[in-house]
């Protein structure tokens, strides 16, 4: 295109320009931001470039008419997990014990709803994050169970889980402990301790399927977390703790 190699406010303009409409702006500022690092030891006036106003004008503009809403997704309440265990069947089956169940770990565990679930893709699926049955520990007071290592537990330890009874009608204690009986009752020997009836480990993909059998697509994934700790502060928990 005979741009000159030197970053100018222009050149810059340009590469803006161009990629804001094959992604979104917002990712554009963060890319120019990396290469803006990059260069700046061969081009000691490439800051002073991304600083003019036209590049600011640039990036303003693309984000006006290129941008798009934020859709968020809403937190999931007590009364949505009074909703879910007075909507299933009773007595429930195993897999309506294993959702539930995961369900509340997530929300009172303030969990990723991955470090419960597999990915759909069975490349993606690494067994070695898997909690383990023998990991789990329950007490008249709480339940734990270990969530195995990942890339970032340097120690190799894992990170140990500990939900404690609560005194809303949606209490996880109960449903942890008949989870795990009709686990034992069906697989007494199996090692891993999230496990459907045909014995395979639930995916990402099942876990939303029953999600969305209750709950409209303002509901996600991310709910459970948010929830929970929307619930906490809302409790008077201080943000150190939550």
């Amino acid at each position: 295109h005979n741009l000159p190699v030197d970053p100018t406010p222009s050149t810059l303009s340009f590469y803006i320009t161009y990629m804001s409409h094959h992604i979104q702006p917002h990712s554009v500022e963060a890319y120019l931001s990396g290469i803006i690092n990059q260069l700046e030891p061969h081009f000691p006036h490439v800051r002073q470039s991304q600083n003019s106003l036209l590049v600011k004008w640039t990036l303003q503009g693309a984000l006006c008419l290129l941008g798009h809403l934020v859709s968020q997704k809403e937190p999931l309440r007590w009364d949505d997990l009074l909703h879910v265990l007075n909507g299933l069947p009773q007595p429930m089956t195993h897999d309506d014990l294993l959702w539930v169940t995961q369900l509340h770990c997530v929300f009172y565990g303030l969990l990723h709803l991955g470090e419960l679930v597999a990915p759909d893709e069975i490349a993606l699926q690494d067994f070695t994050k898997f909690s383990m049955w023998a990991s789990v520990h329950v007490s008249d007071g709480d339940f734990t169970f270990l969530l195995q290592c990942e890339k970032a537990d340097t120690q190799y330890e894992g990170n140990r889980v500990i939900i404690q009874h609560s005194a809303a009608s949606s209490d996880p204690w109960p449903l942890f402990t008949q989870y795990l009986a009709s686990h034992d009752q069906k697989y007494p020997l199996h090692s891993f301790l999230w496990i459907h009836k045909d014995g395979h480990h639930p995916t990402h993909s099942w876990f939303i399927r029953k999600l969305k059998s209750f709950f409209s697509n303002d509901i996600s994934g991310h709910s459970m977390r948010a929830g929970g700790a929307t619930s906490l502060a809302a409790a008077g928990v201080s943000p150190d703790h939550i």
